[in-house]
């Protein structure tokens, strides 16, 4: 006499396993870095010396309120590159 097999057993699934990859981990380029800081932090000084000492700075006091698009500008432009940083 024979012992009938579970459904079970009939029906394996297969193991999964991952496609292979063969792309590299993606890398910043090296100035992407220092670039970031840098116009952050020239953002920052710029509106800072000019909330601290725009009227006596004779170009600042020129531009007016533009010295804050400058400023913010600065800060745009930091945060668009650390939007690439991997």
């Amino acid at each position: 006499m024979t012992v009938p097999k579970s459904r079970s057993d009939r029906k394996k699934k297969a193991v999964y396993t991952p496609p292979p990859t063969a792309a590299k981990p993606k890398i910043s380029p090296r100035w992407l870095a220092p670039a970031m800081v840098t116009f952050g932090l020239l953002g920052i000084l710029w509106i800072g010396v000019y909330y601290i000492a725009g009227g006596l700075i004779p170009f600042m006091r020129d531009l007016g309120n533009w010295n804050l698009a400058i400023g913010f500008s600065g800060l745009v432009i930091a945060m668009i590159l650390s939007t690439r940083w991997r």
